[in-house]
């Protein structure tokens, strides 16, 4: 969901009891958020500058904190406000699924005549807990920081410096590990206790990976349960049908991987335990008597109340989680005004997979952001580049060690010039082609966090550069702004928030991304041809055929119209995939 989106979110909906996740990279973000909240509720505030020794560490523990104050103060208020009105309860009650014991309970009661204040408080105080604030760390954006020319140790690196915050707060939640694997960090675990089980089994802060297939999965669980670390939820993702950054597999679906889940579940907890319990014997902590709990979910394109029953029936997940028609929910993310008004009217079209991140990893985002406009305008004006304020990007090392953003001024100017030097041997379109591969990056940075800014009238300082969105491409069909309630009621069918545009079921949306993200793969390749590459188109080309297959027969017996609709479109995209040539040598 970027840096801003997300980022009061617990403030906003964990009252009701709904999960979110908070990235906690930026920490001027966080900072900047700290002290609006810390006001806003009339609480008291410690600037924490640059100056402050392990100042990044220390603003993320001072935000965490207080959002959980925040958070715990409106639980109780909320508490207060449903025992006191029984149209509030009502309300309340409305939005639970149907198969909520909580909402069975309350309505139990309702009927027999027991709304009664203190029996409605004492009923939440034992079966509510507000939703978790979890945090999110992106592995990848881990860049070695320095002291005027003196690179610090590892510790303040940048992600280690986040887990850092986030292990001394007081925060009892998850840290949501995304875009693979990064063993110096994941080691940086050993060093906080709220990582292991206490003596009841207990732990203080678990640890989620987001994860692309089962692979992975079992190869950083037994990475960290070496180091006597439980992962305790296992995050499918769709490779492509997601927002941000997008983690492509080698064709693999997100059918057969959830599928591939399902069986081996129960294999990957024992395996995994096998591992953890030695290694807990080796760091002489107590033994749990039986494997800790493991949560397998999935997120990515979900759409509709179907869609994720189906998920949860079929494939036995414990939970399945929804990001980007949330973008369009006031009360539950932090997005301003125009770049919620150009969510809400974004066709397929305006949503697309583009390679405007400096990390180099395809981004999902959206035409027409004012990001967009801003650096269109440089480039113009013969000006393109960020003046790079924050550097979480700075990771390339091509200049030195201190490290650059591909979307600084400073690298793009190089760049071009060095391009320039080299135009009268090139041909215009080709000249053009590299150009635009120089100057399309965009300073995500400072991007993902203005919206925050701009929807709180929080002051913003330096470079304009608009703001960076990144949904899903499955927002293309959500077409309005609607409420928390809505969007809830949406998600457990008791009513629709879609748009009347035709939406193709999340697999198959899947899997015409995938389709078109091959054929794209072969078409803009510009190295020497190699076996290798060949391998790996084929082995991609027949992952998506099993894939087809694999749909085929899981929705063969099934007479629905929406289902006849998914094998007919099933068979146009394995056409597709058979007429895609590969390159031979």
């Amino acid at each position: 969901m970027g840096l801003a989106y997300t980022i009061d979110s617990p403030i906003r909906v964990a009252q009701y009891g709904i999960s979110s996740v908070i990235s906690i990279i930026d920490d001027d973000l966080l900072e900047k958020m700290n002290a609006f909240y810390s006001q806003k509720f009339n609480l008291p505030y410690q600037e924490i500058s640059q100056k402050v020794e392990d100042y990044r560490a220390k603003r993320i523990t001072a935000y965490l904190n207080l959002v959980d104050t925040i958070v715990k103060d409106k639980f109780i208020k909320f508490k207060e406000e449903v025992s006191a009105s029984k149209l509030v309860l009502e309300n309340f009650i409305d939005m639970l699924p149907n198969k909520s014991s909580i909402k069975d309970g309350l309505s139990k009661m309702i009927e027999e005549g027991l709304f009664v204040k203190e029996t409605i408080k004492n009923y939440f105080d034992e079966h509510m807990q507000p939703g978790d604030i979890d945090v999110n760390i992106m592995t990848k954006i881990d860049k070695d920081n320095f002291k005027g020319t003196e690179q610090l140790p590892i510790e303040f690196n940048d992600a280690h410096a986040s887990l850092r915050g986030f292990a001394n707060s007081n925060l009892e939640s998850s840290v949501v590990l995304s875009a693979g694997m990064n063993p110096r960090l994941y080691s940086y675990f050993e060093n906080f206790k709220d990582f292991y089980p206490d003596t009841q089994n207990r732990l203080r802060k678990k640890i989620t990976l987001k994860v692309s297939d089962y692979r992975s999965a079992m190869i950083q669980g037994k990475f960290l349960a070496k180091k006597g670390l439980w992962v305790s939820e296992y995050r499918i993702e769709s490779g492509l049908n997601c927002g941000g950054h997008a983690f492509a597999t080698e064709g693999f679906l997100l059918g057969p991987i959830l599928e591939e889940f399902k069986i081996k579940k129960e294999e990957l907890q024992q395996d995994i335990h096998a591992v953890f319990v030695k290694a807990l014997a080796d760091k002489q902590i107590e033994i749990p008597s039986a494997p800790l709990d493991v949560k397998v979910t999935v997120q990515g394109g979900v759409g509709t109340a179907a869609e994720h029953d189906f998920l949860i029936a079929n494939y036995q997940v414990d939970s399945v989680g929804w990001g980007s028609p949330f973008l369009l929910v006031p009360e539950a993310t932090s997005v301003d005004v125009d770049t919620r008004k150009l969510l809400a009217e974004a066709k397929e079209s305006d949503l697309y997979l583009s390679d405007i991140s400096p990390l180099g990893v395809p981004f999902n985002t959206i035409k027409g952001s004012s990001n967009e406009f801003y650096k269109q305008q440089r480039i113009t004006n013969n000006k393109a580049g960020s003046s790079c304020p924050k550097k979480f990007l700075a990771l390339s090392k091509e200049f030195g060690p201190e490290g650059i953003c591909t979307a600084s001024k400073k690298y793009q100017d190089v760049k071009l010039d060095a391009l320039a030097a080299r135009k009268e041997s090139m041909t215009t379109s080709t000249y053009d082609m590299a150009k635009t591969k120089i100057t399309e990056k965009s300073c995500l940075c400072v991007g993902l966090a203005n919206a925050s800014y701009l929807e709180n009238d929080i002051p913003i300082k330096g470079q304009q550069q608009g703001v960076v969105i990144c949904p899903g491409p499955n927002l293309a069909y959500f077409d309005k702004e609607v409420s928390l309630s809505e969007m809830i009621r949406h998600i457990y069918g008791k009513t629709t928030v879609l748009s009347e545009t035709y939406r193709p079921n999340m697999f198959v949306k899947e899997l015409q991304m995938y389709v078109a993200y091959l054929k794209n793969d072969i078409a803009t390749y510009t190295d020497e041809l190699s076996i290798k590459s060949i391998k790996k188109w084929s082995a991609f080309k027949s992952n998506l055929l099993d894939g087809v297959g694999y749909y085929q027969q899981l929705f063969e017996n099934t007479g629905t119209v929406e289902y006849r609709n998914i094998q007919s479109e099933l068979i146009t995209s394995k056409n597709e995939i058979h007429t895609i040539k590969i390159p031979v040598l």
